[in-house]
């Protein structure tokens, strides 16, 4: 009697274990088989197949303890079997194969122009034409991120424009209103560099000046390490890494350490999304197959939801709410490049031998570590570091005059205000 108990017993147990290993192994599966291929539909077949197998032989088992006969187990294991796959399906059309939101089209502002550049980019930017007497030098501002644009002509654009600059903002590969390239590996460091020199060739100059913000700093440093003869001044505006090994992550900086509990629970639920979960875990398998399962607009909409929680959490903590704009965000040019960033090689030693004219501009409030900043000042000989009081990572958005001020006077070499800190 003890031993037909115990039976019963075990067979329970291993109908349990059937009911809860089955989703484990089906996403198991699913996930295996993106090592080797990003077809979606196969990477479901393979996961479902995975997961009927699993429930299958356990609750086989499960009903030979119970004391049923072979044949009899096995219809039963079949129908348990059937059961336990339909289940596993309906959830995952629920949530991971349930498609997100997308990003909706709009047509591009008036003053968007392309760029179809050699590298097979092609470049959405907006153009400031210099007034007066023109300067041979364009400037050329570079967003941050990577894959978080901005719109318009940035500030201090106009006032440069009118010193005689022509100014140049472009959306990067992969952001906005660019290019997305269909194999998202494309999207590395040195992609966004031969874009950037593919520009300069498409101007027509023999130097350019470069203004980076945050990322875009990251970006001005590296295009300098590859083509530092052709920089005529360069301008860190809060600038990330110099170096992404040795800040991997959000080691340079926390940004999302201000948010109010209403943000934080949406940010939550934002990053507990099953699609955006599985869509990180391929990432690091298999890229194409994470872009094959989430598309462009959908993980860019997601971005810009989560961007938009954290916009104000970057700023002093008396500054107004910063006002959003339309230009889409590019997910997987973030994620790619961060990627890539962060396993290149030193540009320190390199950036050690330039001497180019460089200001760097810090806010008193910004997340970013002040080593982070300081390692630009140290490594690029003449360089002189500025911090504006009133300011966070956006100095240009918080203290729009001082940073305009700063901006001209040293492009147009004249001493820099005071009262910036």
């Amino acid at each position: 009697m003890s031993r037909i108990l115990l039976r019963r017993v075990a067979g329970g147990v291993l109908l349990f274990l059937a009911l809860l290993l089955t989703p484990a192994v089906a996403v198991a599966g699913f996930l295996a088989t993106a090592f080797v291929t990003a077809s979606v539909p196969v990477l479901v077949i393979a996961g479902l197949v995975c997961g009927a197998l699993a429930g299958g032989l356990l609750g086989r088992a499960a009903f030979a303890l119970f004391g049923l006969a072979r044949r009899p187990a096995r219809r039963a294991s079949a129908f348990l079997t059937v059961g336990l796959t339909a289940a596993v399906a309906v959830l995952a059309a629920v949530t991971v194969l349930d498609p997100m939101p997308t990003t909706t089209a709009v047509p591009a502002p008036p003053g968007v122009r392309f760029w179809n550049l050699p590298t097979g980019s092609r470049i959405a930017y907006v153009h400031a034409p210099a007034t007066g007497k023109a300067r041979p030098t364009p400037v050329i501002f570079l967003h941050g991120g990577p894959g978080t644009p901005g719109e318009g002509v940035p500030t201090g654009g106009r006032e440069l424009a009118a010193d005689g600059f022509d100014v140049y903002s472009y959306d990067q590969l992969g952001a906005g209103r660019s290019t997305r390239l269909r194999d998202i590996t494309g999207y590395t460091v040195a992609r966004q560099v031969a874009d950037l020199e593919a520009i300069r060739h498409t101007l027509g100059a023999d130097q350019i000046i470069l203004v980076g913000q945050s990322w875009g700093g990251s970006l001005t440093a590296q295009y300098l390490a590859a083509h530092g003869e052709h920089v005529a001044k360069a301008v860190f505006t809060s600038p990330g890494a110099l170096w992404g090994r040795q800040y991997p992550g959000s080691k340079a900086g926390e940004p999302w350490h201000r948010l109010s509990a209403t943000q934080k629970a949406r940010l939550d639920r934002l990053n507990s999304a099953p699609r955006i979960i599985a869509a990180s875990l391929l990432l690091r398998i298999n890229p194409g197959a994470a872009h094959a399962l989430v598309g462009d607009r959908e993980v860019d909409h997601w971005m810009h939801e989560a961007a938009l929680q954290g916009k104000d959490s970057t700023s002093c903590q008396d500054a107004p709410p910063a006002t959003a704009h339309d230009n889409p965000q590019g997910f997987y040019s973030n994620q790619m490049t961060v990627k890539d960033f962060e396993k290149l090689p030193d540009p320190r030693p390199r950036l050690r031998t330039l001497r180019i004219p460089s200001l760097i501009m810090r806010g008193e409030c910004d997340f970013i570590k002040p080593a982070v900043t300081a390692e630009y000042q140290h490594t690029l000989t003449g360089s002189e570091l500025v911090t504006v009081k009133g300011a966070g990572h956006s100095i240009s958005g918080d203290q729009p005059r001082r940073y305009t001020a700063l901006l001209r006077a040293f492009l147009l070499d004249g001493p820099l205000p005071t009262g910036t800190g």
